[in-house]
């Protein structure tokens, strides 16, 4: 990778975690709740993404786009631009799918620190496990006083 594509690569990275670090370590604090309804980290990352993918962008790489083939799909990303351009994406996307989960959390009560765990780490799991999580607080624990969380006891 070039000095300036490390650069992105590198800060886009760190810029998330501080968005993780709120909604799993301090979720019930003011600030966290501030910080995650606003859409400004996502429009940054956006922003990011936006950049990398047009700058990435040529005939060759265009055609590739459009190929359903693994083959062409495996070689489009086995480049360094457009494979931090993918990485942005997960990104984005994990984060956004997160802040769902921690905002759903908040809404309702359910425990999110495991799944905002996952989520960070591999995003589907983390949204398969609050969709299981809430389910489970939903079937057993409706109109039942809920067990203590961590959450609450922030």
């Amino acid at each position: 990778m070039n000095l300036d594509l490390d650069f992105l690569f590198n800060a886009a990275n760190l810029f998330v975690l501080p968005f993780w670090a709120l909604m799993i370590i301090l979720p019930k604090w003011d600030v966290t709740r501030r910080v995650m309804d606003s859409f400004l980290p996502f429009v940054a990352l956006a922003s990011l993404y936006l950049y990398l993918f047009i700058s990435g962008l040529d005939p060759e790489t265009a055609e590739a786009f459009t190929s359903t083939q693994l083959t062409d799909i495996a070689q489009l990303f086995s480049m360094e631009k457009i494979a931090a351009t993918g990485w942005v994406h997960f990104l984005v996307m994990d984060l956004f799918v997160g802040r769902w989960i921690y905002l759903e959390g908040q809404r309702t009560g359910t425990w999110t620190i495991h799944s905002l765990a996952l989520c960070l780490f591999a995003g589907p799991l983390g949204l398969l496990s609050h969709i299981f999580t809430s389910w489970i607080t939903q079937r057993f624990f409706t109109g039942e006083s809920l067990p203590e969380t961590p959450e609450a006891a922030s």
